[in-house]
């Protein structure tokens, strides 16, 4: 098993190259089964075959992990009751139901608009687990608004609703043409609560890579993988500090994009 590399092709075949119990945290951020449009991959599965295709890659990941190991995916809506239930199905114990609050939601036209989505916490061990909670405490209200001096000087662990905005088309740390890219705060208090330095951090659905930069930012090791070439380029581009250059291609994209639509 080679670590500190990013894995190109079907996450779920590459892991089952990987050894039993030689991974200590799984991010996981797979497609949600709602019509997104990726470069290489069907969005719009039928219900029974995303449920499976779940299963599938859910169940790897149990296989992988170390039995203190621990993992989080983030879901939408519509199939987060499903992975909760496979996750425990194939052995996993729950630990939080967290809800990332975008503070930016998506606009709707006949519903409410969409600000949130699902982290699934659970570990493969009921009682052996790592929760860092010193490294991720944060200001309290009692600290902030009452001067309480019963409240723990290093704050408070987080509540289970996260505030963090989605990284927006035009937001700076935006990269590349991937629809998804997750936020490197968010990632970064999970790496932080779940591993320690040196630990190996797996992302079955690399992205834009964000997993792997946050992990390598903390001195742990990671396994990204990723079945877009596109994609792919994007995370070993930007784990070699190649930012620039990421987002130079983009541009130039977005401008033949353009001049071919106003042909």
């Amino acid at each position: 098993m080679e670590v500190n590399k990013v894995y190109l092709g079907d996450c779920i075949k590459i892991m089952k190259e990987l050894p039993a119990n030689s991974v200590d945290l799984v991010f996981a951020d797979p497609p949600f089964n709602i019509g997104i449009k990726y470069d290489k991959y069907n969005d719009n599965l039928s219900y029974d075959e995303y449920y499976k295709w779940s299963e599938n890659w859910i169940a790897e990941t149990y296989r992988i992990l170390k039995k203190d190991g621990s993992i989080y995916i983030a879901i939408g809506d519509e199939f987060a009751a499903e992975i909760n239930i496979i996750l425990k199905r194939i052995g996993f114990y729950f630990r939080n139901w967290i809800v990332w609050y975008y503070t930016f939601g998506q606009n709707q036209r006949k519903k409410f608009n969409r600000a949130h989505t699902h982290i699934l916490y659970f570990t493969k061990d009921k009682e052996k687990f790592k929760f860092n909670g010193d490294a991720i405490r944060i200001p309290s209200a009692r600290q902030l608004v009452y001067n309480d001096r019963r409240a723990n000087p290093q704050g408070k662990i987080p509540d289970d609703v996260w505030e963090f905005s989605r990284v927006c088309g035009t937001f700076k740390e935006r990269l590349g043409e991937h629809p998804c890219q997750m936020p490197e705060a968010l990632l970064e208090r999970i790496i932080k609560t779940s591993s320690d330095i040196g630990d190996i951090v797996l992302d079955p659905f690399g992205g834009t890579g964000t997993t792997a930069m946050v992990a390598k930012k903390l001195k742990r090791q990671y396994i990204t993988i990723e079945i877009s070439e596109n994609y792919y380029e994007v995370i070993v581009k930007r784990l070699n500090g190649r930012i620039e250059e990421i987002k130079r291609t983009s541009k130039t994209k977005h401008r033949h994009q353009k001049t071919l639509f106003n042909f």
